[in-house]
């Protein structure tokens, strides 16, 4: 029990957090992008990574090592959905990664770059899509609490 309750808690805090940068990763793209706000925003990502594949370490020791058995995972149709959501936050997530890494690049090369808005524009929208769809995981993991495998 306690290492249900100690994963669950985890898992949360986890959630948090990654909920957290991409906020903070939302608001940095609303306006302009010198090279402190890039090298935030890049900074910001890798923890986002780092705090997404925790979360996913975390979610996978929850069903092996967690009360609920794995049947109950395995014929639940909101837990595939929320981990299809999941998988689908990540993918879209590597499109402002690149792109991150390639302004920090620039800047690298060259100390007075600064990205055009259209590709911060760009970046924004899709930092905000993600953030709908992990609250959809959200919507999700209550109705799989809940409903179960219906």
């Amino acid at each position: 029990m306690l290492t249900d309750f100690l994963l669950a808690a985890l898992h949360h805090l986890l959630v948090f957090a990654l909920i957290a940068m991409l906020v903070t990763e939302s608001v940095l793209l609303r306006g302009p992008v010198d090279g402190p706000t890039l090298q935030r925003l890049a900074r910001l990502d890798a923890g986002y990574g780092m705090a997404a594949v925790a979360l996913l370490v975390t979610g996978v020791c929850r069903i092996a090592f967690g009360v609920k058995a794995y049947d109950f995972y395995q014929h639940n149709p909101w837990f595939h959905a929320k981990l299809g959501t999941f998988v689908l936050v990540g993918l879209v997530s590597l499109l402002p990664t690149i792109r991150f890494l390639r302004w920090r690049k620039a800047l690298a090369a060259n100390p007075g770059y600064r990205p055009d808005a259209a590709g911060v524009a760009k970046l924004s929208g899709i930092v905000r899509f993600e953030l709908v769809l992990i609250a959809a995981i959200f919507i999700f993991a209550a109705a799989m609490a809940r409903y179960g495998g219906f």
